[in-house]
């Protein structure tokens, strides 16, 4: 009798044990994070990373506007906001990501760009590499909502994302109704590219009210002829402020209405930063070019 006791003793011992290795497991992998970045690899992560290396300005933003920025430990030499990424060590740009420096970080995870060439070569050495893309609105939506699950924390990206809807919507009833309609030629470089109604900017002038001299066929960000910029005689120009003190000595710009008339948007580089970043920052910049719509439309506008 004592004997078939301990062998049932032992049996229901050896069955909580079995009960809390299958527990232990569920729970491990509940705990993994499985994500698909933006060329189509699926990635798994057996717990959310603690040591993150950005390559992208837009990417460092959002990872601390979801806020993991204390996870940061290395980002690109443009990433300059929020003012405490400063700090941090610089590893180079996308066209020259010091490989060595970024592998003695020891990153979990390395955030770059779906176009970054050194991504191959830091897969190789070992690193996993998330690629992202942000060409449009869609896409900055869905890059908040893979970081915040990346992070641990899903809902952050949507609440993010809901800050952004907002302060674009309050920055559209900023504009004055007088400029609704008007047609814009938005100068992301000087060759000259520019930012078409596909492109995040280009989403946002349209949410403004705003037209665009660009066709959508020809892409978010394309690059155009000089001289179909200046027949396309926009009603308003937008660019770097740099950019708008040099245009007037392009060949055949000093004819365009918009540069002789003064409407005219020019950005100074914290300002300019903030409009061409498509991350967490794009409600600030509709309030950016809510401003300068105000500032065009004259006294009433301003109202």
């Amino acid at each position: 009798m004592r004997a078939m006791q301990g062998r049932g003793r032992q049996r229901l011992i050896a069955s909580l044990i079995v009960a809390a290795c299958c527990a232990a497991s569920a729970h491990a992998a509940a705990a993994a994070i499985l994500i698909r970045d933006d060329s189509g690899r699926e990635l798994r992560f057996e717990r959310s990373p603690e040591r993150i290396v950005s390559l992208l300005p837009s990417i460092t933003e959002s990872v601390c506007a979801l806020g993991g920025c204390a996870r940061l430990v290395g980002v690109d030499r443009y990433s300059n906001w929020p003012r405490q990424v400063a700090s941090l060590p610089k590893v180079g740009a996308l066209e020259d990501a010091q490989v060595e420096r970024i592998v003695a970080l020891k990153p979990d995870v390395v955030l770059a760009s779906e176009s970054a060439r050194i991504a191959e070569r830091l897969e190789s050495m070992g690193l996993t590499v998330v690629l992202l893309q942000s060409q449009t609105q869609s896409d900055v939506h869905r890059l908040l909502l893979l970081l915040a699950q990346l992070l641990g924390d899903p809902s952050e990206g949507e609440r993010a994302w809901s800050s952004i809807e907002h302060d674009i919507d309050q920055a559209a009833a900023r504009v004055p109704a007088s400029l609704h309609g008007k047609r814009v030629y938005f100068e992301v470089e000087s060759d000259p590219y520019a930012a078409g109604p596909t492109s995040f900017i280009g989403q946002t002038l349209s949410r403004l009210g705003l037209g665009n001299v660009v066709p959508s066929e020809l892409g978010p960000f394309p690059k155009l002829n000089p001289e179909f910029v200046v027949r396309s005689q926009p009603d308003i120009v937008m660019a770097a402020e740099r950019e708008v003190r040099d245009m007037p000595t392009r060949p055949g710009w000093q004819g365009m209405e918009a540069l002789k008339s003064g409407r005219v948007c020019a950005f100074e580089p914290a300002q300019y930063d903030v409009l061409v970043r498509p991350g967490p920052r794009l409600g600030e910049a509709a309030m950016i070019l809510a401003d300068c719509l105000r500032h065009l439309a004259g006294p009433v506008g301003r109202e």
